[in-house]
């Protein structure tokens, strides 16, 4: 229960810190490039401070909390290398904004799992005490082969992405609980075969210096699995991918106005009489 309580201490702790630094840098930076980028920062710090070092239930706990609060005041930040390049594939943001999004990410995804080691250090409770010890000697997160790992974060990145799509023109109301419910779930599912990270930035900074597998097969898995899972989400939902084809290639387009065809019938009709009254009454046209 001690721990228990630490580990929410901690969460709320890292929540409350980002919380203030978005605020301040969104008045101090210029709003634009600098802004996009700190706040995908401090997103980032957020969602791998809390993450590593705890049990399954405290985990999922923390993560459906994690979603719920801090999709509601996010301010736009994904947190998400896959996110951030599906708003670029769908117009919704330039590419060097695109980019910026992506260097904050992983520079906040590297400042998280530091401060997650700092926090370990401080051995509050025996299970930061083990998973200090844990820490330089950490074993890979993929438990099956890499063909299939990358098969189970593709589904999970296609489920969320899907659903994403779905409800991210919705109000927070419904959008933050549903994201929350899917990744928790999704997180519950697939964790004993790659620890469900479909989140490339997330990915690299907690699992990618562990020994058991290879630089190819974390790329496989952690990186080309949920842009494969992203991309057919997206081209799913959407028919096509806008960045790259305009014409809807699943989907066929259907005129919204449809003309009754018996109203055509009787209009042509009507013309057809018209003329033949206009002939009737001027014979000097058949001459």
């Amino acid at each position: 229960m001690a721990g228990l309580n630490v580990s929410i201490v901690f969460f709320f702790l890292v929540l409350g810190m980002c919380e203030a630094l978005r605020r301040l840098s969104k008045r101090l930076l210029a709003p634009g490039l600098l802004g996009c980028l700190a706040v995908e920062l401090l997103r980032m710090l957020l969602e791998i401070g809390p993450w590593a070092g705890l049990g399954p239930d405290v985990v999922l706990t923390l993560l459906f909390l994690l979603f719920a609060v801090h999709t509601a005041c996010a301010n736009g930040a994904a947190a998400n290398p896959t996110v951030s390049l599906q708003e670029f594939l769908l117009f919704e943001c330039g590419p060097v904004a695109t980019v910026a999004k992506l260097l904050a990410q992983c520079v906040g995804a590297g400042l998280g799992w530091a401060l997650t080691k700092l926090y370990w250090s401080w051995e509050l409770t025996q299970l930061h005490l083990i998973q200090n010890l844990m820490s330089s000697e950490c074993s890979s997160s993929i438990h099956t082969s890499p063909h299939l790992g990358a098969l189970v974060e593709a589904a999970c990145s296609f489920f969320f992405h899907l659903i994403l799509l779905r409800v991210r023109r919705s109000p927070a109301v419904c959008q933050v609980p549903v994201l929350a419910v899917t990744v928790t779930f999704l997180t519950y599912v697939a964790t004993p075969a790659t620890g469900a990270f479909f989140n490339p930035a997330l990915a690299t900074a907690s699992t990618f210096l562990c020994t058991g597998s290879s630089l190819q097969d974390y790329i496989q898995v952690y990186w080309l699995g949920p842009l494969a899972g992203m991309l057919a989400a997206l081209l799913l939902y959407q028919g096509n991918i806008p960045r790259f084809f305009q014409k809807n290639l699943l989907y066929g387009q259907k005129s919204k106005y449809k003309i009754p065809k018996a109203r055509v019938t009787h209009a042509e009709d009507g013309e057809q009489r018209q003329k033949g009254k206009e002939e009737k009454s001027n014979p000097a046209s058949r001459a």
